[in-house]
């Protein structure tokens, strides 16, 4: 009801200053508009300036815009209606009925109706701004950087939504035109050099980081910067939502540790993917984790005839399912509920489905944890493998793509063992197998179960102290979805035999991590949250590698994936030591790790 009356009185004042304006200038261009025949020229020309005048109002819609946020469309739009309400009756009177109107009440006229119809609405917009401004002084002290077109719509947000309690200060951009001016009257203090003297001095409690174009290494570089000081991060990740319709503040999130990485996105080379992919059935073991859900979704958009989830975990096989369904109705997905280490199972999901691309990414992969288990590390990670691998030999797939670790190279624990044997005995496969078997070899991932970061964002949460095993480790890391990339990737190159390495970058410290976590939530290391070390754990070792000294280091077509020349590995005799393996199964660990260093002889045993 009162949107109605609220319709109808905008047109009935936007018609009033069409006959004002319109009665002011003859006024001012006629000594006595009032006597005839002025006063029937006035008559007609006011009917019709109001017929065309409302005409325009609906047709522009003046009416039905919401002058609070007014900006340069509606006044166009105003100036717009303006000039064909000016117009249109001054050439009818004119051309239609013959009467010399002088040019300058068009002129007046037109002036008027611009002055009456915007002069009010941008006096109410003006009294929104200041008071909304005003309103909010007592909030969150905000400091944007980047004063482009997101920065800009992030400012105008806050500005105007009177929910978020977040007063925009000012601007940090490196443009010196932009520099000492001011945008919707915030200033731009002056470049990234001047992020941390501008935070003390205006109090700052959040940074927004509002630069979404501009490449990763950059924003990390930003990043970098800003962790000195004590505000909160966060950062615009990109355009895409706002330009959905989700807004500017809504797409604003906490500063992760994903972008403190700074790698650019991956360079794909989508035609050699589709090749292996599209119109295939593909089988995905471990569909359920971290990286074998990644790959289902990742591989999805290649349109594979059929997609095959199998996973021990009915939960998360579940999950996993319903989130494809969801994305991608027309995708044919078949789960399958299966252990690995099953190989009559294993037999019958080849037998039922005859998969033709083997993503394998089962394996049992928390290394302290299998240290206190290595016969189920054994069982999962080795013969699981070997079921998987043999039944895509046994039943024809084209191709095979193990997901192995850099814990690989040179194991200081059962885990790492276990996949180096399973890098091992795919290699030896490969040499009498129509397959072709390759395995994709990268570091930690970030955000995984179990991984170093959720556990240390949990500590955080429950007010710390964060627990660090060594303030000398170092980790290679990657995101999930950087990772699956590369690993659909690697497989387009497969010839067979081959262990791809990822470029992981530069290899990190889990201390500084932890202490870049803290300053992310907005804690100041050793002084609001403590940082313990508990020691090495179990099979741990300072430093990762990726490559064992046989293996040399050769390139692909992708500047990030790398080829380990293929060793010449004796497949009747590593299955001899298999067999040897399966029969220590079981037994005392110390047993167990003499076979293991017996296969793998660059295995140590630090524990």
């Amino acid at each position: 009801m009162f949107a109605a009356y609220r319709t109808h009185l905008l047109i009935v004042l936007d018609l009033s200053a069409v006959v004002l304006s319109l009665a002011v200038s003859f006024w001012m261009q006629t000594s006595n508009p009032w006597v005839e025949p002025q006063t029937g020229v006035w008559l007609l020309y006011t009917f019709i300036a109001g017929a065309v005048g409302i005409a325009c109002i609906i047709r522009m819609k003046l009416h039905r815009r919401i002058w609070q946020y007014a900006g340069v469309s509606e006044m166009l739009a105003i100036l717009i209606a303006a000039f064909w309400t000016g117009l249109i009756p001054f050439l009818a009177v004119n051309l239609i009925f013959g009467w010399d109107v002088p040019k300058l009440i068009l002129l007046h006229h037109w002036t008027g109706m611009v002055f009456m119809m915007a002069g009010p609405r941008l006096l109410w917009r003006a009294f929104c701004d200041y008071f909304g401004t005003n309103r909010r002084k007592g909030g969150h002290r905000a400091l944007i950087i980047g004063a482009g077109s997101c920065g800009t719509l992030i400012v105008k947000e806050l500005l105007q939504n009177n929910i978020v309690k977040t007063a925009p200060v000012g601007f940090i951009d490196d443009d010196p035109y932009k520099q000492r001016l001011s945008i919707y009257g915030i200033p731009v203090f002056g470049g990234r050099s001047e992020i941390a003297r501008i935070t003390a001095a205006e109090r700052i409690d959040e940074i927004i980081i509002a630069m979404p174009s501009v490449s990763k290494s950059q924003i990390s570089a930003i990043i970098n910067i800003c962790k000195s000081t004590k505000a909160r991060l966060k950062i615009v990740p990109d355009l895409h939502g706002m330009i959905q319709g989700h807004g500017a503040v809504g797409r604003v999130r906490d500063v992760s540790v994903e972008d403190l990485l700074g790698r650019d996105p991956i360079r794909t080379d989508l035609d050699h993917i589709a090749n292996y992919v599209e119109g295939k059935t593909v089988l995905v073991t471990g569909a359920g984790g971290s990286i074998g859900s990644e790959l289902c979704r990742q591989i999805a958009p290649f349109r594979p005839a059929k997609l095959l989830l199998l996973g021990h975990g009915e939960n998360s096989i579940y999950s996993i399912e319903m989130e494809l369904l969801g994305t991608f109705p027309e995708l044919k997905i078949e789960t399958v509920m299966a252990d690995v280490q099953d190989r009559r199972r294993i037999e019958e999901v080849f037998t039922a489905f005859r998969p033709q691309v083997v993503f394998h990414a089962a394996a049992h992969k928390h290394v302290p944890l299998m240290e206190r288990n290595p016969s189920e590390a054994i069982k999962n990670n080795v013969f699981g493998t070997k079921n998987v691998a043999e039944c895509a030999d046994q039943f024809g797939a084209e191709r095979f793509v193990f997901i192995s670790t850099d814990k690989a190279v040179n194991p200081t624990s059962i885990m790492g063992t276990t996949k180096r044997i399973a890098e091992m005995f795919i290699q030896s496969l490969d040499k009498h197998s129509a397959t072709k078997y390759v395995a994709v070899r990268f570091g930690n991932v970030l955000g995984s179960r179990g991984s170093v970061i959720p556990r240390f964002k949990d500590q955080i949460s429950k007010g710390g102290p964060v627990t660090v095993t060594h303030p000398e480790m170092v980790r290679y890391f990657m995101t999930i979805p950087e990772a699956v990339q590369l690993v659909i990737q690697a497989g387009a190159f497969a010839k067979g035999g081959e262990i791809f390495i990822l470029d992981m970058g530069k290899p990190v410290k889990i201390y500084d991590l932890a202490v870049d976590l803290i300053r992310l939530s907005g804690y100041e290391p050793h002084i609001d949250m403590d940082i313990k070390f508990s020691g090495i754990r179990e099979g741990e070792k300072l430093y990762e590698e990726l490559l064992t000294n046989e293996e040399g280091l050769s390139s692909t077509m992708h500047d990030r994936i790398f080829i380990g020349k293929p060793m010449q590995i004796n497949r009747t005799e590593l299955e001899f030591e298999i067999r040897k393996l399966e029969q220590v199964l079981g037994q005392c660990p110390s047993e167990i790790r003499a076979v293991l260093k017996h296969l793998v002889p660059s295995y140590s045993n630090v524990s």
